[in-house]
Parts: C-alpha cells; sequence; structure tokens
C-alpha cells in the first residue's frame, strides 16, 4: 500500500529512510547513514569514545544504497575494518564528525 504524496512529505526525513510496503518489502528512500545516538566504539567490550564511523550494508538484506553505522575508536578501527571488508559489507569509512545525530529529547 502506498502512501499518498502529500502525506510523506510531512513525514519527518528520519522516519522517510525506511518506508515499508506490504509485508516485507523495504525502500530506502534517502542514501544517508542510519543516525547515531551515542559515540561510544562497537569494539566488543568497549567503552571507549568513537572516532570513525564506518558505513555498511550487507547485500542480501539491505538495498544497496542503505548505510548501516558502526562506530570504531583508533584502537578497533582496523578489526572492525578487516571484519566488515572481508564480507563484502565495508562501504566507506568516514570521521563521526561526520554522521547524524539522532536528536535527543
Amino acid at each position: 500500500m502506498m502512501r499518498p504524496a502529500h502525506l510523506v512529505r510531512k513525514i519527518p526525513a528520519a522516519t522517510l529512510q525506511h518506508l515499508i510496503l506490504g509485508k516485507a518489502t523495504v525502500i530506502d528512500l534517502l542514501a544517508s547513514p542510519d543516525p547515531i545516538d551515542s559515540l561510544i566504539c562497537s569494539g566488543k567490550g568497549c567503552r571507549a569514545p568513537a572516532s570513525w564511523g564506518l558505513l555498511w550494508n550487507n547485500p542480501k538484506i539491505h538495498t544497496p544504497q542503505r548505510r548501516k553505522v558502526w562506530l570504531a575508536c583508533d584502537d578497533h578501527r582496523k578489526h572492525l575494518d578487516t571484519f566488515l571488508t572481508a564480507r563484502g559489507f565495508l562501504k566507506d569509512t568516514v570521521p563521526v564528525s561526520e554522521l547524524e545525530r539522532v536528536e535527543q529529547e
């Protein structure tokens, strides 16, 4: 079921990231990384401040434009990069200052 265009324009950009059509089809309208809420490294057990955003997607379950984000401190950047690259998932690495943040209420 498609939403009328006048309703889609009123939906916030973060919500437009994923419009669900039918039961299982997800369409990516914005080719931007998922917003992040905290800048903590994604390395297992690491609580260090993140300096890097590793943008990736799994082509078996994400559209080509979708960018998931793993955050990395300087110590874990190479390990997380190697993990994602070995699977063909890594698309880009950017400083966290370039990532969109989730607005805190």
